[in-house]
């Protein structure tokens, strides 16, 4: 542990007179080697842009800027964007916005799609809407490497028989991997769980917001019912007949009496094309 990036975030925190609520999830990195694992994770280069969500005291910060890269940290804090922007004054490739990150409109900075990476310690609470809002609505990064609760990341990362209706919702748009796990210990002040690196590898697809809102539907409908068979899940949640939708499911292989959480992302996509409108 690096006792003198402990002493720098508290002494950070004292001047600004902020006491970290742990509610908020304000819990800051000080283990050095887990912010060079995250920058090393994203493979960044002079070229690149990164998109910062939440830089809080720009501790990250001053990691990716040693890489060369431009930096957009988002941060929608008044009180940390005034340090920030004083704290990186010099810092020509480093831009500091103060607005909340799902309100974040790309298209003013010019973000194109595969031309800038997205990084982040992303509370629990954020984690699902963050993701969906860069997917549909962004334009698609090259790589998103982001700190989240341990538990959520091998829920991200979940095989059958163990999915989700998150894992479903980002394993659409992109693969993602655990790169490492990080302890509690790592934090000032420690939550009360681990966290894990996770890196998410967008598959790039032409956006058919239509297509992709029917698809939603359907696996919303199958997870609808814990515990429950595929078929009645389905039936129920699209007003189908119950006979129809088993016939369907039968023809494509599979047993309408399957749990959601044993099906693999290709069979909901299959399940997708022979339940919806043609």
């Amino acid at each position: 542990m690096n006792v003198s990036l402990t002493t720098q975030i508290k002494n950070e925190l004292n001047q600004l007179g902020i006491k970290p609520k742990k509610s908020l999830g304000q819990n800051f990195l000080i283990n050095e080697g887990v912010y060079h694992k995250i920058v090393a994770t994203l493979e960044l280069g002079p070229n690149d842009t990164v998109v910062e969500v939440g830089p809080g005291l720009g501790t990250l910060t001053q990691y990716l800027a040693t890489s060369g890269a431009k930096i957009i940290a988002v941060e929608k804090d008044h009180q940390l964007v005034e340090h920030l922007k004083t704290k990186f004054a010099n810092e020509k490739r480093v831009k500091i916005i103060e607005e909340d990150i799902l309100k974040f409109n790309p298209a003013n900075y010019q973000l194109q799609t595969t031309h800038y990476k997205l990084v982040g310690n992303i509370p629990y609470y954020l984690t699902s809407h963050l993701l969906r809002t860069v997917f549909e609505k962004w334009p698609q990064p090259e790589l998103i490497v982001l700190m989240l609760q341990k538990e959520v990341a091998q829920r991200i990362c979940a095989k059958p028989p163990e999915m989700s209706l998150l894992a479903v919702s980002i394993q659409y748009y992109a693969q993602p991997k655990i790169i490492s796990y990080v302890s509690h210990g790592s934090f000032y002040p420690p939550p009360e769980v681990d966290s894990a690196i996770i890196k998410l590898d967008p598959k790039y697809k032409i956006l058919n917001t239509k297509n992709d809102q029917e698809f939603f539907k359907i696996v919303k409908a199958g997870f609808a019912g814990k515990r429950k068979q595929l078929g009645n899940n389905l039936s129920r949640g699209l007003n189908l007949e119950k006979n129809l939708v088993e016939e369907k499911l039968k023809l494509i292989g599979i047993d309408p009496k399957r749990r959601a959480e044993t099906l693999t992302l290709l069979e909901w996509q299959n399940i997708a094309t022979t339940l919806l409108p043609h």
